[in-house]
Formats: C-alpha cells, structure tokens, sequence
C-alpha cells in the first residue's frame, strides 16, 4: 500500500513539475473564447512580443494592473508587442463589465474556472496577476516583469 500511495505522489509531483511554463519553453497553444466571442489561439501571435497576462475581476491588484497595460498598450506600437489577458473568472458578466469600466483595447479571453481553468494549469499560474513575456519566436523570455522591464526587453 505504502508503494502505491507513494507512486501516486510522485505523479502528482512530477504532473506539477511539468505544468509550469519555464524560462526558455514555447508558448502553449491554447484556444479561448475572447470579449467578442470569437475563438483566439495564444499561439496565433508569433513574429511580436507576446505578453500574456492572467488576472480577474474580483482581483484588486489586477484591476490596477489594468490600468498600467492599458497605458502600456497606448504607448507600444500594436506591431511591436501583443498584450493577451486571460480571465479565470468564474462569472462572463462581470469578466465584461471589468473589461468595459477597465477600457481594455488589447486581446481579452476567458478560461471560466478559477484556478483550474486548464490555462493556469499549463502556465502554472497560483496567483493574480501572472504576466508572462514571450519573444517575436514564442519563447518565454520574463516571468511578471514589470512595465519598465517589459520595455526594457522589447528594447522600445
């Protein structure tokens, strides 16, 4: 039995281990509904810079967080970076109105269950906000860097 119980717990840790995104890995192919209903691979926006950022409405940080990748989003020419968020609100109406009193421009998707949307599984996502910055190739070059990193490495 001990063996058993065991071998289960090194499967669950070596799930967890592989389930985050490192430094280096390429970005997951994952397909969402976004604010306009329309299906978006986050695959789909190689050949720019690619910053992913999971956060949600009832995230008090993350609203804040808004704030600077909407200013961010002005600043940066459309060509240069894409600014993905993914909501892991378990509410669509609220994901919206947050959108809406936010004035999110940039790309916004849903993956509706909380922590255990299967996108926060692959990034490995266990707080809010979680940005991930990857390169013109689709590989993750910055972990939750900040505005001023973010333009630092895309060399602006």
């Amino acid at each position: 039995m001990r063996k058993v119980v065991f071998a289960l717990f090194l499967l669950v840790n070596i799930i967890n281990a592989t389930a985050q995104i490192k430094i280096g890995d390429t970005i997951p192919s994952i397909i969402l509904k976004s604010n306009s209903n329309n299906n978006v691979n986050t695959s789909s926006f190689k050949g720019k810079y690619v910053l992913v950022d999971f956060w949600a409405s009832w995230c008090a940080p993350c609203r804040l967080g808004n704030k600077k990748l909407v200013k961010l989003y002005n600043e940066v020419s459309s060509g240069k970076i894409e600014i993905i968020g993914i909501s892991i609100d378990t509410d669509a109406n609220k994901w919206l109105k947050a959108i809406e009193k936010d004035k999110i421009k940039f790309t916004q998707l849903i993956d509706p269950k909380g922590f255990d949307a299967n996108a926060a599984l692959l990034f490995g996502v266990e707080e809010l906000p979680s940005k991930y910055l990857f390169n013109p190739e689709g590989i993750l070059i910055a972990k939750n860097p900040t505005e001023e990193e973010i333009i630092k490495l895309i060399k602006l």
